[in-house]
C-alpha cells in the first residue's frame, strides 16, 4: 500500500512540473508575440510575464512540496 502513495506523490509532483513547463512556456510565446505587435510596451509586457513566471514557479514549488508531504 506503502508503493501507491509514493508512485501518487510521483506523478503528482511530475504533472506539477510539466503544467508549470506548459504554463511557462505558452506564458513566454504570448510575451514575445505580444512584443512583436507592441515594441513600445515591452517594458510593461516583460515586468507582467517576469511576475506571472515567479506566481507559476511558486504554484508548481507548492505541488511537488505537497507531494512530497504526502509521502512523509
Amino acid at each position: 500500500m506503502e508503493t501507491i502513495g509514493v508512485a501518487g506523490a510521483g506523478i503528482g509532483a511530475g504533472l506539477a512540473a510539466i503544467g508549470a513547463g506548459i504554463g511557462i512556456g505558452r506564458l513566454a510565446g504570448s510575451a514575445v508575440e505580444a512584443i512583436a505587435r507592441q515594441p513600445e510596451a515591452s517594458g510593461d509586457i516583460r515586468g507582467a510575464m517576469i511576475l506571472t513566471a515567479a506566481f507559476i514557479e511558486g504554484v508548481a514549488l507548492f505541488a511537488v512540496v505537497v507531494c512530497l508531504l504526502a509521502v512523509l
